[in-house]
């Protein structure tokens, strides 16, 4: 079940195209799921956090480039001059304009 998981991620790939030999996509899927509302993975995080800093063997060197982080795709073309003008009134076209 792991190594399902694993692949998914490592790979990238859409869950209906998990390989047979990790059996049906919809039970890992749904075990990925489950493990992560009753937090298994956040207890199975801390075990492995907690032997690997009992070894000393943490390493918490973090590299970002900005090559790889990217704005959201509607921060492009942004306002960059003040607030925007105020739309004029509307009337309703049933309604005669006001004077």
């Amino acid at each position: 079940m792991i190594d399902a998981i694993a692949f998914k991620f490592q790979t990238g790939t859409q869950w209906v195209h998990l390989p047979e030999k990790y059996g049906n996509w919809r039970g890992v899927y749904n075990r990925l799921r489950m493990w992560a509302v009753d937090g298994t993975w956040e207890r199975v995080f801390t075990a492995l956090v907690a032997q690997a800093d009992a070894d000393e063997d943490l390493n918490w060197a973090v590299s970002v480039d900005s090559t790889i982080v990217r704005a959201h795709q509607h921060a492009a073309g942004a306002r960059k001059k003040g607030p925007r003008p105020a739309n004029p009134a509307t009337t309703p076209s049933a309604a005669p304009a006001a004077d």
